[in-house]
């Protein structure tokens, strides 16, 4: 099973012209072999930033991804690590969303994909991620 972080979900939801196709394409490839699924805080990131009043997880279901909710112990890994970011000086513009993800991924996942790859390669080691990448 592999997690999908918001912003790959958001690229192919609004057409985003340089990662819609790519982003795709790579919920494609990742489908082809297994799940694919989102996290409660991908749910309401979405949500927050799409102008309409769309179905999300019909829409999700439409092309094969499903919802999975964030267990206890990931719940408490995210707030561990988001605490351990601040202490280390991390500014406010990572979100307890961000860690929330990241650890739904690490510990009920085998992957993450995303575009935010320096972030959780450097809070959660040995995530396995995938980066949907544009030709160049």
């Amino acid at each position: 099973m592999i997690a999908l972080d918001s912003s790959v979900l958001l690229d192919i939801l609004i057409g985003d012209p340089m990662y819609g196709e790519v982003s795709e394409i790579c919920i494609g490839d990742a489908l082809a072999r297994d799940e694919v699924v989102v996290c409660d805080a991908v749910v309401a990131e979405v949500l927050a930033m799409l102008d309409t009043q769309v179905d999300l997880m019909e829409t999700l279901a439409s092309i094969g991804v499903r919802y999975e909710a964030t267990q206890e112990a990931a719940a408490a890994r995210a707030g561990h690590m988001n605490k351990r970011f601040r202490a280390r000086g991390g500014k406010r513009e990572r979100v307890v969303a961000d860690f929330l993800i990241g650890a739904h991924a690490m510990l009920q996942c085998d992957g993450l994909i995303t575009r935010d790859e320096g972030f959780f390669r450097d809070y959660f080691k040995g995530l396995k991620i995938v980066v949907p990448t544009p030709a160049p």
